[in-house]
């Protein structure tokens, strides 16, 4: 998880922004990475698996990962500590260019697109992680 995120630098996450890059993750490259390391299912909003947030706290408590929760939302926010980015930057080093490279990318496609459109670009190419959806704004 610290190597998967470790691209952001010190940047945050939003909870759906954490579900879907580790779903991402397990989707294209679990066979590289000694994964998959969750089990997905459809949800309110795609695909969720609640023990992405159980092992975000285990790092908290590790002091690997800060867990925020900003006054003007309710939604944590999750971001690598100094000592999580360093932990987590040496383990990515030690990836195979081509996973560093879709890492890289993936962390960029959740971080970049709205709530909306991180939702519905996911529906669009897994749609049946829509199943369950109560997600209707924007989607594809």
């Amino acid at each position: 998880m610290l190597a998967a995120m470790s691209p952001a630098g010190t940047g945050s996450f939003s909870p759906v922004q954490v579900q879907k890059l580790f779903f991402l993750l397990d989707e294209n490259v679990a066979a590289r990475t000694k994964g998959p390391h969750f089990r997905f299912r459809p949800y309110d909003y795609g695909p969720f698996d609640r023990d992405v947030y159980l092992e975000l706290e285990k790092l908290h408590l590790n002091g690997l990962v800060e867990i925020l929760m900003p006054r003007d939302h309710g939604s944590r926010i999750y971001k690598l500590t100094d000592k999580g980015l360093e932990t987590g930057e040496r383990k990515f080093e030690e990836l195979p260019e081509d996973i560093r490279r879709y890492i890289r990318e993936a962390v960029n496609f959740v971080r970049d697109l709205s709530f909306a459109e991180l939702v519905s670009a996911i529906y669009k190419a897994y749609p049946e992680m829509r199943v369950n959806s109560v997600f209707f704004q924007g989607e594809a």
